[in-house]
């Protein structure tokens, strides 16, 4: 008897979601536990697993939005891996079916392909039964119909390369052959096909968005710039890295210099960490909290997410950098759970990993106030400060962007320069200061 392919509940919040892709085609054979789906919410990706044994089916095509608790498939239980092959194949002599030779064998008439393939097919009038498949599970992909096109276009030139017979002039008699005028060569160069594809937005870049327009239509955002020297950190890190690294298992790197920095920053300036919300009679409301979750953004290919590190106060640094680590690994896999994505007091984001110079980041709501790192570019500057000399160092610019209803323009300079003065002086990271 089937077994069903439920959604699960992934939090009270969430009611529905779309069913992103199928990793597994109808009609295989799957093991119990195996990913058989991933399914999208605007927080989170949750990955379906098969809950038996068998032949899957699918009820639900991928891209489709379902409600929690929805059956999107079934399993037919079965041990045997062979029943998941495509009906039509034809095993070798003395071999056994496989799915490498059933590749190319339609089902039910139809031949599996992505929807880029038929398109593609479609546009150049070419029958999908007769290209080579290359992709999982028998489809046929987009690099097959342009591969097979290709080939077309070289037979075709080859066969038509050759010269039509000579007529042969009989005695007495006027050849009747003709010479075709030359054509002139077309001044513009054949083009490709210029399609257009329109995708749906996923749940979460349309949390995304609706955060960020959140954010710029009820926060009154300021953002105040300054410029942190990063010798001594860098040296620092170079003096230590391998030792640091031998003993505790991961790499040094710049960022927990900056949560620390962040830390003792927010402890000076505690309305900086704080968040405006609505109290019991609906009225607004400060909160303001003890403790320090950082939360920082990781850019996956499914958009930014913000998981958040917890008690950063209490973390060493060792275990910043372990916390990090794990939360972008496990972000870019989609495997991050609601609660690591919520609960935030303040957000660092480094667009200088992907090269800016300045920007000015977006609150992360409701939190008040966000720290944007930047790429470290040498530059001139006065150094020693007061000398009238000038040196050419390590510079990063610095922006701290900030709701102006709960905090002044002068707290929000002096928190960033605190920051400056921890990261241009990490000894006092070590001495509280």
């Amino acid at each position: 008897m089937p077994v069903d392919i439920i959604i699960p509940s992934v939090g009270e919040s969430i009611t529905n979601g779309v069913l992103a892709k199928w990793a597994v085609a109808d009609g295989q054979f799957v093991k119990k536990d195996d990913v058989v789906a991933d399914f999208e919410t605007d927080k989170v990706t949750l990955e379906i697993r098969a809950p038996e044994s068998g032949i899957l089916s699918t009820k639900t095509r991928a891209g489709e939005t379902v409600d929690i608790g929805t059956v999107v498939g079934a399993v037919e239980p079965s041990e045997n891996a062979g029943a998941g092959v495509l009906v039509g194949a034809k095993p070798s002599p003395g071999k056994g079916p496989s799915l490498s030779a059933a590749a190319d064998v339609p089902t039910n008439g139809k031949v599996r392909a992505t929807p880029l393939a038929e398109k593609l097919a479609q546009e150049h009038g070419v029958d999908l039964g007769s290209i080579p498949a290359s992709g999982a599970g028998g489809r046929v992909r987009e690099q097959d119909v342009l591969a097979f096109i290709d080939k077309k276009k070289v037979g075709g030139a080859v066969a038509g390369s050759a010269a039509p017979p000579a007529q042969t002039a009989q005695p007495g008699k006027p050849s009747t052959a003709t010479t075709a005028p030359p054509v002139a060569a077309s001044p513009v160069p054949p083009r490709g096909p210029r399609g257009v594809v329109r995708e749906r937005m996923s749940p979460l870049r349309q949390r995304i968005a609706a955060r960020l327009v959140q954010a710029q239509h009820t926060a009154a955002m300021l953002t105040t710039f300054n410029e942190c020297d990063m010798t001594a950190v860098m040296e620092l890190r170079k003096a230590y890295k391998e030792d640091f690294e031998k003993k505790h298992g991961i790499g040094l790197g710049f960022m927990s210099f900056f949560i620390k920095a962040v830390v003792g920053a927010l402890k000076a300036f505690p309305l900086v960490n704080a968040s405006i919300v609505d109290d019991e009679g609906g009225q607004p409301a400060v909160e303001k909290h003890d403790y320090e979750d950082i939360a920082v953004a990781v850019g996956t290919p499914k958009g930014l997410v913000v998981p958040v590190l917890r008690n950063c106060d209490s973390l060493s640094f060792a275990q910043i950098e372990a916390g990090i680590k794990d939360l972008a690994v496990r972000a870019r896999d989609g495997k991050l759970s609601l609660d690591e994505m919520q609960g935030g007091t303040f957000t660092i984001t480094n667009g200088g990993i992907y090269g800016s110079l300045m920007s000015t980041p977006i609150l992360n709501p409701p939190q008040s106030a966000i720290l944007g790192m930047h790429a470290i570019k040498p530059r001139a500057i006065e150094h020693p400060v007061g000398s009238g000399a000038v040196a050419i160092r390590p510079m990063m610019y610095l922006a701290v962007s900030y709701d102006h209803r709960i905090i002044d323009g002068a707290e929000a300079v002096q928190f960033l320069v605190r920051i400056k003065q921890a990261i241009e002086d990490p000894q006092r990271l070590l001495l509280g200061l």
